[in-house]
């Protein structure tokens, strides 16, 4: 399920490494914090993804159940004009396997979406997220940086996720945290011209309680 999984204990504490999405799932290892499926982008599709003018990358904060994401994003990409090609299919067909692949290891029918643009230093502290566990994608632009700190503060050792490559986080509502020291972060960005693209996706266990305080 995992790759040299030695080596990246090395590199930080509690990190998963997989070439398969299947590894994904070894985030429910007593041992891990956080997994990660290191793949490489298509050259074509990131190519198409970088050349977008940040104006048209679509944008979204839903909530919704998993098997509906690939409508949502079609949608969306309508909306947003995107151009209709072997790209945006991509796109689009990724991230409703993502949704439905973090569904399912989280077994949560719901989840919250995130599509982000950002330009700006977002959550450039480190952190732990208050949330059970979190899927993050970074489809353009410099990913989520992470590292060990026991004290919370700023990590010593840097590492950075690949662009492409998911990786989920155990959150601070996770029933029990291995390595309550894996902090992430957002890159800090400001001033060079960067646009990310990000995804974020959220497990939702009372859709009730979200509807009522305005988060669909």
């Amino acid at each position: 399920m995992t790759l040299d999984r030695r080596l990246v204990r090395e590199q930080s504490v509690g990190v998963s490494l997989t070439t398969t999405p299947k590894g994904l799932a070894s985030i429910k290892d007593p041992a891990c914090s956080a997994a990660i499926w290191k793949r490489e982008p298509l050259v074509k599709f990131q190519n198409w993804i970088n050349g977008l003018d940040p104006a048209d990358l679509p944008r979204a904060r839903i909530i919704l159940r998993a098997e509906m994401v690939r409508d949502a994003m079609t949608d969306l990409a309508d909306a947003h004009a995107l151009p209709d090609c072997d790209e945006r299919t991509m796109l689009i067909d990724d991230i409703a396997a993502l949704a439905a692949m973090f569904s399912g290891i989280m077994d949560s029918r719901y989840l919250r979406l995130r599509l982000d643009v950002i330009e700006t230093n977002a959550c450039r502290r480190f952190h732990i997220d208050a949330v059970t566990a979190r899927l993050i994608c970074t489809y353009r632009g410099h990913s989520t940086q992470y590292g060990n700190d026991a004290m919370g503060d700023e990590p010593r050792d840097i590492h950075d996720v690949p662009t492409g490559s998911p990786m989920i986080l155990r959150g601070t509502s996770w029933r029990s945290t291995a390595e309550p020291g894996l902090l992430h972060r957002s890159p800090p960005i400001e001033g060079t011209g960067e646009t990310r693209l990000v995804l974020v996706l959220d497990p939702i266990t009372d859709v009730e309680a979200h509807e009522l305080d305005g988060q669909h």
